[in-house]
């Protein structure tokens, strides 16, 4: 089997290695066969597509849709990479899954209209698929409505034309589209559980995600709720395109 690739940019080693940890536990994959690259850490590679089974975008700290002079040089160049291996990735219908940061980047890159207007905080989110997401291969074997675990400053207001609305929560109307055929952008993060969960708030309490004093009351709400649906989508992904 050819990998996959996770394409990552957390700074934070621990986030890093946490989020890389999920992947593999919930898409069923070893090391061999999840290539990471941290696109943060230094520019991106040329890269073989052919090489791969598919393509993996992790969260990011990174808020696409902040004006260019808010953005530091390192989340600039990471966007301008993004840009053209989407241009590549679009272009073949190449399987793509973009989790959280997914929806800024391929979102963008396809016109759609992403603002901080459906900003949610991080907790769980009673998801609900479309008639369109319930007869998705992606989201085979998951019930009309789910809790995922989610957290982002912006979202999708507006979807492109050609885009397939999957799914949608009560505050955030787009959480998962799709492009094409094989190309998957969801708002949730389909590899979060409530550790998973738990760590993130830890790492970033100081990040503007949340009042910092309120990272301990956080950590207990999250554990309060059980995310196990969101993780069949990687499964799915990974059965799907696994070359």
């Amino acid at each position: 089997m050819k990998p996959f690739l996770l394409l990552a940019s957390r700074a934070e080693d621990t986030a890093a290695e946490d989020e890389y940890r999920a992947y593999l536990r919930y898409a069923g994959l070893q090391p061999d066969q999840l290539h990471r690259i941290r696109m943060e850490a230094a520019p991106l590679p040329e890269l073989e597509l052919s090489r791969f089974s598919g393509v993996i975008v992790g969260g990011s700290p990174f808020t696409s849709s902040d004006p260019a002079e808010h953005k530091t040089a390192t989340q600039q160049r990471v966007e301008r990479e993004l840009s053209r291996l989407l241009d590549r990735i679009v272009a073949e219908d190449f399987p793509f899954l973009g989790a959280c940061y997914g929806v800024g980047t391929l979102g963008l890159h396809q016109g759609a209209v992403i603002d901080r207007t459906y900003g949610e905080g991080l907790g769980g989110v009673a998801i609900k698929l479309t008639a369109e997401g319930l007869q998705d291969p992606i989201l085979r074997g998951l019930p009309e409505s789910f809790v995922a675990f989610t957290g982002h400053k912006e979202a999708c207001t507006v979807l492109p034309s050609h885009a397939v609305l999957l799914a949608s929560s009560a505050a955030c109307p787009v959480h998962m589209f799709r492009i094409k055929t094989n190309l998957y952008a969801t708002q949730f993060h389909p590899e979060l559980d409530a550790e998973g969960l738990v760590t993130r708030i830890d790492i970033y309490r100081h990040a503007g995600y949340f009042p910092p004093e309120s990272a301990e009351m956080l950590m207990a709400d999250a554990r309060q709720f059980t995310a196990t649906e969101p993780m069949k989508i990687l499964r799915n992904f990974v059965e799907r395109y696994a070359g």
